[in-house]
């Protein structure tokens, strides 16, 4: 990899980089995984750090629907898997929906405290050079079609969602 650094590389169809954390991967080479927010071995994950490596992972698999739109239209298509809702949206109505778009289709519902942490974990952000997230757009909600693939993040939240 040219002696580039990277948290994390993903493929992409469109072309043959991807700018992930403010460096380059390339499709070519082997992913070198390096300085992952993720706790060490044998530290137990919280709740929301593997809520965002599932939506990372889900992310680069092209199975999130962000915004109202395109979540409600993956939940009444029956593609939903989770849902993840702001709990600082202002629009009564907008929580009223989901909520009741997420009972209607059985569909589990995790809360989240901010939307623009949301937002960023959705991918609706710029990275700058020094890997840090710059224009974040916020995001309501948040919804789940694909995981991609397994991880120990994902048994966390399919735990959490059980448990809850």
């Amino acid at each position: 990899m040219d002696g580039i650094r990277a948290t994390a590389c993903f493929p992409t169809q469109n072309s043959s980089y991807l700018f992930l954390y403010g460096e380059l991967c390339r499709e070519e080479g082997p992913a070198v995984v390096a300085e992952s927010s993720a706790p060490a071995l044998g530290e137990p994950m919280d709740i929301m750090t593997a809520l965002q490596l599932v939506l990372k992972k889900s992310l680069a698999h092209d199975g999130l629907a962000r915004g109202l739109h395109e979540g409600a239209k993956a939940v009444e298509k029956h593609a939903a898997q989770l849902c993840v809702l702001a709990e600082d949206c202002d629009q009564p109505d907008y929580v009223k929906l989901v909520r009741a778009l997420c009972a209607d289709h059985n569909v589990s519902l995790i809360t989240v405290p901010n939307a623009k942490t949301l937002g960023e974990w959705a991918g609706l952000c710029k990275i700058d050079s020094e890997g840090k997230a710059r224009k974040v757009v916020g995001c309501s909600c948040v919804v789940v079609k694909d995981y991609g693939e397994e991880s120990e993040g994902l048994h966390i939240v399919q735990e959490y969602v059980k448990s809850h």
